[in-house]
């Protein structure tokens, strides 16, 4: 008895960490904004740079933040292929993406920080 409950714990405990992993896997960022994270994050501000994920009219964006780096640093916003859809903040402090103000997106979670 006790050899079949041992059995059927491990199923389960293998079971949740594959389930574990299928759902990081598909919340992942696609492979462009992985591959613009590596780019960015060689960029000369020691700290202050992020990356973010947004819902935003409809669709997954990714911010990528410098703001912190300088006087008008912008951000921009891309969406899931790495098309670029403009730039938040800078001299003229610009609020809007795709003529919608950014502040409807949805913060979904940080993806990289330096």
């Amino acid at each position: 008895m006790n050899y079949f409950f041992l059995v059927a714990i491990s199923i389960f405990t293998l079971s949740a960490c594959h389930s574990q992993k299928a759902a990081e896997k598909k919340s992942a960022a696609p492979s462009c904004v992985q591959k613009a994270i590596e780019n960015f994050s060689k960029g000369t501000c020691e700290k202050g740079l992020n990356v973010k994920e947004y819902t935003f009219q409809g669709k997954k964006v990714f911010v990528f933040d410098q703001s912190h780096c300088g006087n008008d640093m912008t951000s921009e916003v891309v969406d899931a292929t790495c098309k670029s859809l403009g730039f938040l903040g800078g001299f003229v402090g610009n609020v809007k993406i795709n003529g919608e103000d950014f502040s409807n997106a949805v913060f979904v979670k940080t993806l990289w920080e330096k």
